[in-house]
């Protein structure tokens, strides 16, 4: 029998984990090696167990996904990445990819995608819907105009602060969630409205409540 390839998970919901690792192993050419709840746990275990592949969600206490991708692309050699997330792959696929991950999958898709998804990345291939794919290839090519849309010249965390301000959240309420200080949460929320040309917190809260709504209606 060929070696089977190793698969570390990073959710921080237990179910999903769960549900993920028997899935991988029930496969005969795939097998979990470890899994973890948060980013920092998740650095950790995949430095120990050296997966092939680290299966991460954007989604995580403290450091999110995307911060955990850039620790592991800086902190390791050759792990392969690939995103499960419940967020619209529109709103984060550049991000990830950017970021150095292989993949992005969206976790209503059923088992059998995302074991396509596992084994794609595995063979060296990028992963993304095919409503996604021309869209990226033209970013990634070069071809694609730049975006008018100013949200898209936030950082990783402050696009994560926007949309969480957007979804209602308060000052307060962010800084628990991401395991920061509210003077922390502030600082970013001045550099935001800086980007975005924002005078005030008021037309900050309104912006961001209209472009999640214009995102979930897309």
């Amino acid at each position: 029998m060929s070696k089977k390839h190793r698969i570390f998970i990073v959710d921080d919901h237990p179910i999903m984990r769960q549900g993920l690792g028997q899935l991988i192993n029930n496969e005969p050419d795939l097998e979990l090696v470890g899994e973890a709840s948060d980013a920092l746990s998740g650095l950790t275990g995949v430095m120990e167990s050296k997966p092939k592949l680290v299966v991460i969600d954007i989604s995580l206490p403290g450091k999110n996904g995307l911060e955990l991708i850039k620790d592991l692309k800086a902190s390791t050699e050759g792990v392969l990445m690939l995103v499960h997330s419940m967020h619209d792959e529109s709103l984060y696929v550049e991000r990830v990819l950017r970021a150095g991950a292989h993949g992005y999958i969206m976790k209503h898709e059923g088992g059998k995608k995302v074991l396509e998804a596992i084994r794609k990345v595995i063979s060296g291939q990028p992963y993304v819907s095919a409503e996604m794919s021309g869209k990226i290839l033209e970013l990634f090519s070069g071809r694609r105009t730049s975006s008018t849309d100013p949200v898209v010249a936030l950082s990783d965390r402050q696009f994560e602060i926007f949309q969480m301000i957007g979804q209602g959240k308060g000052t307060r309420a962010i800084a628990e969630g991401l395991n920061v200080s509210v003077k922390t949460i502030d600082a970013h929320r001045a550099h935001i409205k800086e980007k975005l040309g924002l005078k005030s917190g008021n037309e900050l809260v309104r912006f961001a409540v209209r472009w999640v709504e214009n995102q979930n209606l897309s």
